[in-house]
């Protein structure tokens, strides 16, 4: 019975040492925002992948990455970075606002 045990372990211990991390699928995008808009504006990432999106404040005013059609919401504090996981993700076409500056903060991620 004990052989059985330590064998099932050494299977679990290699599987996972063994198997594709997420890690390893996950894909990072930069997003700056500077003078009150999101630099770059639109691009492209792809379908059914999780995504890294790493957006840095550039302003020396706070912003809201905000989108409702991703769920997400998160401050960002002047002079900072923030990571915002997605996904992964259906192709199509996902809005995203800058919420303290809506005029002049918009985006669109395109899903391919």
């Amino acid at each position: 019975m004990r052989s059985s045990f330590v064998a099932f372990l050494a299977v679990v211990a290699l599987l996972a040492v063994s198997a594709p991390s997420a890690q390893a699928q996950e894909q990072s995008f930069s997003l700056s925002i500077k003078n009150h808009k999101f630099e770059p504006a639109e691009f492209e990432v792809p379908a059914n992948t999780k995504i890294k999106l790493l957006v840095k404040n550039e302003d020396s005013t706070a912003e809201e990455f905000e989108s409702s059609s991703l769920h997400r919401e998160k401050v960002v504090p002047p002079g900072k970075e923030i990571t915002v996981l997605i996904g992964p993700l259906k192709p199509g076409r996902y809005e995203f606002v800058g919420d303290f500056n809506r005029a002049t903060a918009h985006g669109v991620i395109t899903v391919k």
